[in-house]
């Protein structure tokens, strides 16, 4: 598996990225909004990376977070929804907003993505849910303390189940979502979030 690729941008389209890495150019296929965020061509960029195997065809994707990797690979787990289908919905959601659409069972939003029709949307949304409710279990069975806070504050358990959405672990998101305003809305939540669990990993 290619975890990532570093390199220097050498071509860029709507949905393509192409980073050359030691005289090899790989070519990424992407979202809209990871091409916003690169620089011009010639500039050095990194991407996290996933390699789609099927038996016609070998395809590299890549992202500028890993947050919007995670999101990608979850999507593909969907019964019926493929990598294209995830870029488009990825290209029209940034990781946090898609995260808060599933957690707030909001299956009607995803559907203003091209190609994306009402069963679809609603299939993404329960498997996705439901893998995060697991999560929930087992952290119930561990004593967190955050599932009383959850029961009591719906946007405290949207928030906290976008950011698992998102990559990331129960261990790290109790602790900072605890020291939160419970009467923050669920986006602001996981706005605050996002940003002191990006500076503890930065430490």
């Amino acid at each position: 598996m290619i975890y990532s690729v570093r390199g220097k941008l050498i071509h860029k389209e709507s949905d393509l990225a192409v980073v050359e890495c030691g005289g090899v150019g790989y070519a990424c296929r992407t979202t809209l909004s990871t091409i916003a965020s690169l620089e011009e061509t010639g500039s050095e960029v990194m991407l996290y990376t996933y390699l789609h195997v099927r038996e016609d065809n070998v395809e590299l994707f890549g992202f500028s977070s890993g947050q919007e990797l995670n999101c990608f690979r979850m999507l593909i787990s969907v019964s019926g929804v493929g990598p294209k289908a995830a870029l488009a919905i990825l290209s029209d959601f940034n990781p946090e907003k898609f995260a808060l659409l599933v957690a707030s069972d909001d299956s009607k939003t995803l559907t203003k993505t091209k190609g994306i029709g009402a069963k679809t949307a609603q299939r993404i949304v329960l498997e996705l849910k439901d893998k995060i409710v697991k999560e929930n279990i087992n952290l119930a069975e561990a004593g967190g303390s955050i599932v009383t806070a959850s029961s009591e504050s719906s946007a405290i358990g949207e928030a906290f189940s976008a950011l698992l959405v998102l990559g990331y672990t129960q261990s790290e998101i109790a602790p900072v979502i605890s020291s939160l305003d419970p009467e923050l809305e669920s986006s602001e939540l996981i706005r605050q979030a996002l940003k002191i669990m990006a500076q503890k990993s930065n430490r």
